[in-house]
């Protein structure tokens, strides 16, 4: 079979890919494992809903909003919601289809699937951030009679063992699953590492409609001092909850939930914590407090007075001056331990030279280090958008754009940077 471009993954990213590369008439198709949106479908907990606001998810070619434009998708909602729009787009999308191999192949690519093999001039990879739980090599020390879990095989407190629950970061995911299971009656201690601390809604406004204003949303890669440090950055402490309530640490400790440091090792059936607990709250707080002052200023200069509520400070996160430094898992008191610590991709099927010393694809804002070969919906693509849904339209017309250049003519296809300016 043949085709001018593979897009692997029918997610909103490469189905975005999909609508911008029928638009510069590319013939493609898009390969999927499952069923559209097959991630959102099968690997996410029951009562998880979208961190941003449903008038956040602007895809190339989306139908208008369904339902009230600053609720919060539950996963369900988010499947239809992307089924449409494969639907709306007619995106050429060939379902439970597993990629095996990609290789190189003359000018192009071999594309083997289990239903068959693609030969064409361009790759896509839309397979995203979130394919495998990222653990510490430490995890496997967990002592026999407690339970490992990732937020990938946790689905609601029901499944889990009667007794204490240690979740292992304190980002959206662990913070989320801290306050349900605490919730439930299961006594939490969190484990916090790194972290970015915002309110929900400031100054009468969602907080991703002011980052959205402001512009934090659309700095490019090519402004940060260090992308690599960037793009690992935590994601927002939020909830998309009916309410627009704040989940942050304050929260959790006002229900009860224990903060203990970041998790450094488990050793002897005890988990060792740092003590830098204070430190990283206080780090938090003031970049927290910096990003306010940013919304604060642009305001002032953009809107007038009654359109907003006045500035207003947060309450600074409050943490014992001398945590625990250790949590014992040997005791009986915990039962479960759940890794929020992130996921990694799977490129496993990439036979492709394109991997750095630490097994990620090298590549220029989406353009790998290999001629044709793409890649989109990851973090920090090309902007600070490109981890959101409402990222993958900008990144898919930039990268389509280099695309139709290289098909036109590889050799004189560059860097992708330069499009920015376009967007």
């Amino acid at each position: 079979m043949r085709t001018t471009v593979v897009i692997i993954g029918a997610g909103h990213a490469g189905l975005a890919m999909s609508h911008s590369l029928a638009e510069h008439s590319i013939d493609h198709v898009v390969i999927e494992r499952g069923t559209v949106a097959h991630s959102w479908r099968t690997e996410r907990w029951d009562s998880l809903r979208l961190l941003t606001p449903n008038w956040m998810s602007r895809l190339p070619g989306a139908p208008l909003t369904v339902g009230d434009p600053d609720g919060f998708r539950t996963m369900p909602e988010t499947v239809a919601f992307i089924e449409r729009y494969a639907a709306a787009i007619g995106a050429p999308v060939h379902t439970d289809t597993t990629v095996l191999s990609v290789r190189p192949r003359g000018d192009g690519y071999l594309v083997t699937t289990t239903q068959g093999t693609w030969q064409c001039q361009a790759v896509v990879v839309a397979t995203g951030a979130c394919n495998l739980p990222s653990l510490p090599p430490f995890a496997t020390r967990v002592p026999a009679g407690v339970t490992s879990l990732t937020p990938r095989d946790y689905r609601n407190p029901s499944q889990l063992a009667p007794g204490g629950v240690l979740v292992v970061g304190a980002a959206a995911s662990g913070i989320q699953i801290a306050e349900e299971i605490q919730r439930s009656g299961r006594p939490v201690t969190l484990s916090v590492g790194e972290h970015v601390r915002v309110p929900r809604r400031y100054r009468g406004r969602d907080i991703t409609w002011w980052m959205d204003r402001v512009g934090v949303f659309d700095e490019s890669y090519t402004e940060v001092d260090s992308v690599e440090r960037v793009r690992g950055v935590a994601s927002l402490q939020l909830i998309g909850s009916p309410e627009h309530r704040d989940l942050d640490l304050n929260a959790l400790t006002g229900l009860g939930v224990r903060l203990v440091g970041r998790l450094a090792g488990i050793s002897g059936g005890r988990a060792q914590c740092s003590g830098s607990l204070p430190n990283l709250v206080r780090m938090a707080d003031l970049k927290m407090n910096r990003l306010l002052a940013r919304i604060d200023a642009w305001a002032s200069s953009h809107l007038a007075g009654d359109e907003i509520e006045p500035p207003h400070s947060i309450e600074p996160t409050r943490v014992d001056a001398s945590p625990p430094l250790a949590v014992d898992l040997t005791s009986g008191e915990i039962r479960t331990v759940i890794w929020a610590t992130g996921y990694r991709p799977d490129h496993s099927w990439l036979d492709v030279p394109v991997f750095d010393r630490k097994g990620r694809i090298r590549h220029d804002g989406g353009v790998a280090a290999a001629p044709g070969l793409y890649l989109i919906g990851m973090p920090f693509l090309r902007r600070r958008r490109s981890s959101l849904i409402d990222g993958a339209a900008s990144d898919a017309r930039d990268l389509s754009t280099h695309l139709a250049s290289y098909l036109a003519d590889p050799a004189a296809a560059g860097p992708a940077a330069p499009l920015l300016g376009a967007a």
